[in-house]
């Protein structure tokens, strides 16, 4: 059996693992073959590009070799797909070369969008790529006072990134001792403070702790060169800094394939199998489901794939399903967080934030190169 995993990231890289440990027998007999099309030699740690943008977390700190991730029995190219051939069982990627497959995993994942919303990309920054993080660095080191604005797109990747960054901006500008000249306005798109009910009302007693302003059903329509938000509702925010979580899409060629809106697959809530398609599975933030794009969620996605596909090999049918189980660690600080660990049918419980938990997530930025190797 060939499979092929399109997307060297957090799922990818999982599926590839676990199952070449499940089926490391078969790949050495012949009977198997494992093989990943990545856009990239590096791997990225990217929940660790919030700490970059504030000076934490240097850049290279951030990447590993792809292939040092990998087990010997995966075979592995930089060679991105251009073309998905579905009907026919095969790709055909930038370097021309076809691969055929008989079980296919994409997990290709998702880029921040903000030149959706006009007037975003050229006012204000974010941190979801290594440069716009060192540029938020460089206007949050450099701001002296004034209002700082987190405005928030849907969908986007982290679920917990708006709270995150207005909990550690507000440390920031603490440790840096001009709190007293800062005024934080918090903006969500929907009639609460997160998309998660129990996660919102956890925060509402925090922000009023703090003293941060909030404003909610504030759907992101224009920045002017003022730095001054325009929402849908006909509301208006104004900032001296604006921080921004932007729309997220799926990566371009999943739009170019025309495989979904938005470069999002239709995907089972379940089976992880693309809808109408037996032998594809879709991992991360590559499905369209309405949960999380988290890390920890590719993370239990690519367990229950690579599980599944293991099993076809040894008992032709696959033996379980996802549950819809998502992890997301929450700063709530510079020394200070906490936790939400959810499924389909539990909703997350966050509890007091504390330093334990700070400390466990600053060491899971070490953790998670084994994470990503399937030892987790």
């Amino acid at each position: 059996m060939k499979i092929l995993i399109v997307g060297g990231g957090m799922g990818g890289t999982i599926v590839a693992n676990n199952l070449a440990r499940r089926i490391g027998t078969e790949v050495r007999a012949g009977k198997a073959q494992i093989t990943m099309l990545s856009a990239s030699d590096r791997h990225m740690y990217q929940p660790g590009l919030l700490y970059t943008s504030i000076g934490r977390l240097a850049p290279d700190e951030l990447y590993r070799d792809q292939r040092s991730l990998l087990e010997p029995e995966i075979e592995f190219h930089v060679d991105p797909v251009e073309t998905f051939d579905l009907d026919n069982n095969r790709v055909v990627t930038k370097s021309g070369k076809t691969h055929s497959y008989d079980q296919l995993v994409i997990a290709t994942g998702s880029r921040a969008a903000p030149e959706t919303i006009p007037g975003l990309a050229e006012n204000s920054v974010n941190c979801y790529t290594e440069a716009a993080a060192l540029e938020m660095l460089r206007q949050v080191r450099d701001f002296k006072g004034g209002t700082v604005a987190v405005v928030v797109g849907v969908p986007h990747k982290c679920p917990m990134i708006p709270l995150e960054v207005t909990f550690v901006l507000h440390d920031y500008f603490k440790d840096k001792g001009i709190a007293d000249k800062v005024q934080f306005q918090y903006t969500y798109p929907i009639g609460r403070l997160h998309a998660l009910a129990p996660v919102a009302d956890w925060a509402k007693g925090e922000f009023a702790r703090l003293g941060i302003n909030t404003t909610t059903l504030f759907n992101m329509k224009e920045v002017d060169g003022n730095k001054i938000v325009h929402s849908e509702e006909g509301e208006t925010v104004d900032a001296d800094l604006l921080i921004s979580v932007p729309p997220h899409r799926g990566m371009e060629v999943i739009e170019k394939n025309e495989m979904g809106a938005n470069g999002f697959i239709p995907t089972d809530r379940l089976s992880l199998r693309m809808e109408g398609r037996d032998n594809v599975y879709i991992v991360g933030d590559t499905t369209n489901l309405p949960i999380s794009k988290a890390g920890s969620t590719a993370h239990f996605e690519a367990e229950t794939v690579a599980e599944n596909l293991a099993a076809l090999i040894k008992f032709g049918t696959t033996v379980r399903d996802y549950d819809g189980k998502v992890f997301c660690f929450i700063e709530a600080g510079k020394e200070r967080a906490t936790y939400a660990m959810f499924d389909y049918n539990n909703p997350p419980a966050p509890k007091a934030p504390n330093k334990a938990v700070h400390w466990f997530k600053m060491a899971y930025n070490q953790l998670y190169w084994a994470s990503a190797r399937g030892l987790l």
